[in-house]
């Protein structure tokens, strides 16, 4: 492997269809603005480097990306690359990581709209991340110790299991299908709309009108804070240890709740049954 210690690039394709390269302390940037730095290019290592220029590593094959700097004007850093780890990394570029695959994520800061859309097999950890339609339309997903905030997260995403993770983010799940979120904090307005199979366990949940249209739902154990309106036209299995503010026109299933503020049936379709009182695996009518 070749390694290139403490340049500058700036030009256009700087390094285009590069094999075996480690840089090391080096900078994409200068006055020629060039972009696409590495651009078909495999068996990458990239470490302790400035991206400040545009769709640096797009179309790459073995990719390791490690204690680098990726600056708001490095837009569109990952597209079209497979086999990707980034380590201890800032990425604060719009757009950051989009149609690629295989790919860990892990002790990172991100701060980047339209992040991580439509990436199949993706495995984040340790991470914080500020996003709007994070991760949208994307596949196989593991997370653990995840901290997010934002807005309009994770739809229309497939098979997703996330651990231990906490997020701030409005619109979360819409669409999503087959999704289990384990000893998590979920925050947010009209959380999984419209989701399939969303299973969520021993989880903290605070906002108004969370799961409604849903097919699939099932929460076991978790806490639901300021939440109202919920489970509107749902199909819905539900073990819940804290009172809950409103519950409206389930479609079917079962809630057990220890307490409701207000539960409001003004729906002939809705067939979902509510039992209130006190919540325990010996009564529990559902989620066993």
């Amino acid at each position: 492997m070749k390694t290139i210690t403490g340049q500058k690039f700036d030009e256009e394709r700087a390094l285009y269809g590069s094999r075996g390269v480690h840089l090391k302390g080096c900078a994409f940037d200068g006055p020629a603005d060039g972009e696409s730095a590495l651009k078909e290019s495999s068996d990458i290592i990239v470490e302790g480097t400035l991206c400040n220029l545009r769709y640096p590593f797009w179309h790459d094959h073995g990719l390791q990306i490690a204690d680098c700097e990726m600056t708001e004007l490095c837009r569109a850093a990952l597209w079209y690359s497979d086999g990707i780890r980034i380590t201890g990394t800032r990425m604060h570029g719009i757009k950051a990581l989009r149609e690629c695959s295989d790919v860990t994520v892990k002790d990172c800061d991100i701060v980047s709209p339209e992040f991580g859309w439509s990436v199949k097999k993706i495995t984040m950890t340790d991470t914080k991340a500020e996003s709007e339609y994070f991760m949208m339309r994307s596949e196989e997903l593991r997370f653990e110790n995840v901290e997010l905030k934002g807005k309009y997260s994770f739809q229309y995403i497939r098979n997703a299991v996330f651990e231990n993770c906490r997020f701030d983010t409005k619109d979360a799940f819409w669409h999503g299908k087959n999704i289990t979120v384990k000893d998590s904090l979920v925050k947010g307005e009209y959380l999984a709309w419209y989701s399939d199979g969303l299973t969520l366990i021993n989880c903290k949940i605070i906002g108004t009108q969370p799961f409604c249209y849903c097919k699939n739902l099932k929460l076991i154990d978790c806490e639901m804070i300021d939440t109202d309106l919920c489970f509107e036209k749902s199909e819905v299995e539900a073990v819940i240890t804290t009172p809950v503010d409103s519950i409206k026109n389930p479609l079917s299933g079962c809630i057990r709740v220890p307490e409701v503020g207000e539960i409001i049936l003004d729906d002939e379709n809705a067939k979902g049954e509510i039992l209130v009182g006190n919540v325990s695996r010996e009564n529990t009518c559902c989620c066993a």
